[in-house]
């Protein structure tokens, strides 16, 4: 059969974005973070919108059975919002659940079933001690081949860290350079679960150190810092503590709108162009462990639909669980080359706030959080923040941020989301 070139039924646009503080966040259930982040979306827009006008919900999460004993999170949203009775569906599909929510959103304004739609998501991750969230995280894994032989997300990402270090010369240093640059970015976002940069963080254990009266340790930069491992211990090597995202609470929604009637809501939306998804195996039965073909085929598709190229894209957020996972994302994208030049990008600082190509000006999953039902629509709203020009001291502001890409995967590339976004 002839390959048929995706297309969008009509326009869709987004005209409003929040999210909720990312964090521990113990005051709260999941119902109510969304609820946060959607007083948050509610304020973006800039001509007023009655959620009256909603007519659907998409709600991604990842881990409410197993995280609060509660299902049919869309439904609760959608009471805790007003938005009843209006279709409110939870989606699944591990770390990438809100960017299938939004991708649904999308589908179901561009194939004229709706006009307006809410699509995001929540997770509360932080109610279980630190075992039982990562079992219930491996969960996302093949549990017959994967999780019941022993491996966990981070052994699972190191298994992907150590076949690119022999096959392209990483090295750990590449890697934690990843970490480095996403601090720098995340201690800029004030509803990042960590603001802080490295060397923040390596001051901190220094006063520690001097109230303590023993040792003070001498680092002469964040690298000598990030590679102690009295303060940097190994998770699953070479996945450090510094290379792996944190367990967030945390929600973000978006709101969508059929193109044609965006100027209702503000002067500036932001369309989606172009969307693209795929599914993958798992990493015991796939024939590379240096990048997630699933990614590179939602790209293209994609890429196909917007009728644009890696090297129109301005800004990009991506999906950096682990840092090796930033560095087989923009090679996957078409940003840069796989190996040894996708590794060095964020050393050489290519991929920082004010490079060529910015990549995780949020923080990144490793700064900001990735509380895995929400990450994606996360990823969305930054987006959105930066294209217009609100995204405060972390704006790019070297470049005209008209084109923008999420990338957001599920588990260990399972699943892959891509979506561009244009301002005209």
């Amino acid at each position: 059969m002839a390959k048929r070139k995706r297309k969008l039924g009509r326009g869709v646009a987004m005209v409003g974005a929040g999210m909720s503080p990312f964090g521990i966040r113990p005051d709260v259930t999941n119902r109510e973070l969304f609820a946060e982040a959607f007083l948050d979306m509610k304020a973006s827009v800039d001509k007023g919108v009655d959620p009256q006008e909603i007519e659907a919900l998409y709600v991604g999460n990842c881990g409410a059975e197993m995280w609060e004993s509660q299902s049919v999170i869309g439904v609760l949203c959608a009471s805790e919002i007003g938005l009843t009775p209006r279709p409110a569906l939870k989606v699944e599909d591990a770390c990438a659940s809100s960017s299938v929510a939004v991708r649904e959103g999308i589908i179901g304004i561009a194939s004229g079933l709706y006009d307006m739609v809410l699509a995001g998501g929540t997770e509360k991750m932080s109610v279980l001690p630190i075992d039982w969230t990562t079992m219930a995280l491996a969960c996302g894994s093949d549990t017959t081949y994967e999780s019941s032989a022993g491996f966990t997300f981070p052994g699972l990402y190191a298994s992907m860290a150590t076949a690119h270090m022999e096959k392209h010369g990483t090295t750990h240093d590449d890697l934690l350079k990843v970490a480095i640059k996403n601090h720098s970015n995340g201690a800029l976002n004030p509803k990042a679960h960590f603001p802080m940069t490295i060397k923040d963080v390596m001051n901190m254990r220094i006063a520690k150190a001097k109230e303590k009266g023993g040792s003070v340790p001498s680092w002469a930069d964040e690298l000598e810092f990030l590679n102690d491992p009295r303060y940097n211990p190994v998770i699953a090597w070479p996945n450090t503590l510094f290379d792996c995202c944190p367990i967030t609470d945390g929600a973000a929604c978006i709101l969508l709108v059929a193109e044609e009637i965006a100027k209702n809501f503000t002067d500036t939306p932001i369309y989606i162009i172009g969307t693209g998804q795929a599914s993958g195996h798992n990493l015991h039965d796939r024939e590379t462990l240096t990048s997630i073909p699933a990614a590179q085929v939602a790209a293209e598709q994609a890429y196909e639909m917007a009728d644009v190229g890696p090297q129109d894209i301005k800004i990009a957020e991506v999906h950096d669980c682990f840092t090796i996972a930033e560095v087989m994302a923009i090679a996957d994208l078409g940003f840069f080359k796989e190996g040894k030049e996708a590794a060095t990008a964020a050393g050489e600082g290519k991929t920082a706030r004010d490079g060529r190509r910015p990549i995780n000006v949020s923080g990144g999953l490793k700064c900001k959080g990735h509380p895995v039902g929400a990450t994606g629509a996360a990823q969305v709203v930054e987006i959105f923040q930066q294209m217009r020009g609100e995204a405060g001291q972390r704006q790019v502001t070297n470049m005209d941020v008209n084109l923008a890409l999420n990338h957001n995967i599920g588990a260990h590339g399972t699943t892959a989301v891509v979506q561009i976004f244009e301002r005209r």
